[in-house]
C-alpha cells in the first residue's frame, strides 16, 4: 500500500522539486555572480572555471532539493501508512 501511495507522490514532487531547484539556482547564481543567467557550457565568453563552477553549483542544489523532497515524501507516506516505502 505504501508503495502505491509513494509512486504518484514521488513523481509529482519530483517535477515540483525540479522547478523549485531551478528557481533556487537562478537566485543563488544572481547573488554570487551578479548575472541573470549561468554560463552555457558552449559559450565562448566564459572560461572553464566559470562554466564548471556553475555546473557544480547547479548539480549540488538539484541534488539537495531532490534528496529533501524524496525524504520528505517517504516520511509523509510513513506517517499516513505506518510503513516506510521501500
Amino acid at each position: 500500500m505504501s508503495k502505491l501511495l509513494y509512486k504518484p507522490l514521488s513523481i509529482a514532487s519530483g517535477i515540483a522539486g525540479g522547478v523549485a531547484a531551478g528557481f533556487v539556482f537562478k537566485q543563488v547564481w544572481k547573488r554570487l555572480a551578479g548575472e541573470e543567467d549561468a554560463p552555457e557550457p558552449t559559450s565562448g565568453e566564459y572560461g572553464w572555471a566559470e562554466v564548471l563552477a556553475a555546473a557544480a553549483l547547479q548539480g549540488a542544489i538539484f541534488a539537495v532539493v531532490k534528496a529533501a523532497i524524496d525524504r520528505g515524501g517517504a516520511a509523509g507516506v510513513r506517517r499516513l501508512t505506518g510503513n516506510w516505502p521501500a
